[in-house]
């Protein structure tokens, strides 16, 4: 009966997250501070007020979901809570990642925080607006999505950048290779092909300079082994050494987030329990089509605080 604890990636964010934490506990308060005194900015006042339109930017988002996860964890930690005594494994979905090895000690937060607004903006430069596209193809096999991706590749990029589980597959690179790939998920059957709001095509070839920039920005930071092992996005095996963790972090960038395969090696691993540390409830709803039999918790609010506490 083990536990593992994951953290959301972008998508997850709304205005008005971790204000409540940012009350109820003077912990994650200080979490808050942390990240804003980093970024020398008040990204706190952007996640509390928006304009949501500035919020959703990809560098701002990253840093964002990461400080809620963290100041979830450590009004966790004030109370009582020690991680590797309680939680066998953590993950986290793409930015996710950054957020679980920050929480398992292998980051500072504010390192964290500098690391994930570097990520975002190198991801934001390295397509030119409108070049990229990323799609959601949802209710057809994997197998036909890869197909459709290698045919549209002979023309133009396009590659599967997310397994998110429960038949929802994301699919990445030039806007003409996407479409492409598109069109032909649709003639195999696929329920639905969703073109979705991003700002860059992440998980795809075309992100290589941004995993450049990561190598040298990752190389610079303060780095220790994480408390707790990660299991990482792109190989789902679990990581202790921090030399192949940051060549996955760096291998993320233009690589697949195996996330159902994550869900899956948890309930192969031993793993009874999920607990989703931060904003949203993505990665519950993910892991309860993938693994019925893993019980999902959310970890957000201060009376999920108060539960998880108990329940730990």
């Amino acid at each position: 009966m083990a536990i593992a604890f994951t953290f959301p990636g972008q998508g997850s964010q709304a205005v008005g997250m971790g204000k409540d934490l940012a009350e109820a506990f003077p912990e994650a308060r200080a979490v808050f501070q942390e990240v804003d005194d980093a970024l020398g900015e008040n990204l706190s006042k952007v996640m509390w007020e928006g304009p949501e339109e500035t919020l959703t930017l990809t560098a701002n988002a990253q840093p964002a979901l990461m400080a809620v996860s963290l100041a979830a964890l450590r009004a966790l930690e004030a109370r009582g809570f020690v991680l590797k005594d309680k939680v066998a494994y953590v993950a986290g979905h793409s930015l996710g990642e950054y957020s679980a090895l920050a929480a398992a000690g292998m980051f500072s937060v504010a390192d964290a925080a500098r690391l994930l607004r570097i990520r975002g903006n190198a991801m934001q430069a390295a397509v030119p607006a409108g070049e990229g596209a990323m799609a959601a193809v949802l209710g057809l096999e994997q197998a036909d999505v890869e197909a459709a991706c290698a045919e549209a590749a002979r023309q133009s990029p396009c590659q599967i950048a997310n397994d998110n589980g429960g038949g929802q597959l994301v699919i990445s690179g030039a806007k003409a290779g996407v479409d492409h790939a598109g069109r032909i998920c649709t003639e195999k059957g696929a329920k639905r092909v969703i073109m979705l709001s991003v700002s860059a095509p992440f998980h795809s070839e075309l992100m290589a300079p941004a995993a450049e920039i990561m190598r040298n920005a990752l190389a610079e930071v303060k780095k220790q082994a994480p408390l707790v092992p990660v299991v990482a996005n792109v190989v789902v095996k679990p990581l202790t050494d921090v030399e192949e963790i940051v060549a996955r972090l760096v291998e993320q960038v233009t690589g697949r987030v195996r996330w159902r395969e994550t869900v899956e090696w948890f309930g192969q691993n031993g793993v009874t329990t999920l607990y989703e540390v931060g904003s949203g409830k993505v990665l519950s709803g993910l892991a309860r089509r993938i693994n019925r039999d893993i019980a999902t918790s959310a970890i957000n609010t201060p009376s999920d605080v108060e539960a998880a506490l108990v329940a730990l």
